[in-house]
């Protein structure tokens, strides 16, 4: 069996593409604890090349999910989004892959993931103080109450096998707006 030429540094481009590609695919079921090893040989490329673009399993994760949280901070910035259309993207975020549930309710030391998750907790904050200046979230509800809310979501939804995840995560969202209303701390958007 033939070897393909060792492409050098014009390869290293490539690779991080693949990289990134396989790691999206990898850490959606197998969360932050995914084995490095399976990534890049999804990627099809050796270990040493990981490395060489990834200092650590959490590099790796910030670059896969940055998007994502980059998505979530635009979104919080438009007048025109709702916190109903925030909570509806986090939720599908968190459908769609494991790590970034790990990334975001990481409770861990690491300045990378506490920067990762306090973030979304600014773009949550911020949605939530349009809605209640609006008038359709009571004042009482707090940014923590809600990101706890966000939390269980999406704890929950990573527990839960991918198929039935869009079921599940609409089930707990219904609950715990109906609780919220219920007890006079959100009304309906």
């Amino acid at each position: 069996m033939s070897r393909a030429p060792n492409r050098g540094p014009a390869a290293a481009a490539d690779n991080r593409r693949a990289l990134l590609a396989a790691a999206r695919a990898v850490l959606a079921d197998g969360g932050l604890s995914a084995p490095l090893n399976a990534v890049a040989r999804t990627a099809g490329v050796g270990q040493g090349s990981l490395y060489r673009h990834f200092a650590d399993r959490v590099d790796l994760a910030i670059a896969v999910f940055d998007d994502n949280v980059r998505e979530l901070e635009a979104m919080a910035a438009e007048p025109a989004a709702t916190l109903d259309d925030l909570i509806g993207l986090l939720t599908r975020r968190a459908i769609e892959s494991v790590a970034f549930v790990d990334m975001i309710t990481s409770d861990t030391d690491d300045p990378r993931l506490a920067d990762i998750g306090h973030r979304v907790e600014v773009a949550v904050a911020r949605k939530l103080a349009q809605a209640q200046t609006d008038g359709r979230v009571d004042s009482a509800l707090d940014a923590a109450d809600l990101s706890l809310a966000v939390a269980m979501v999406a704890n929950l939804v990573a527990k839960t096998p991918a198929a039935d995840r869009p079921r599940q995560a609409r089930d707990a969202w219904s609950l715990l707006w109906t609780g919220l209303a219920a007890s006079g701390r959100r009304t309906p958007e």
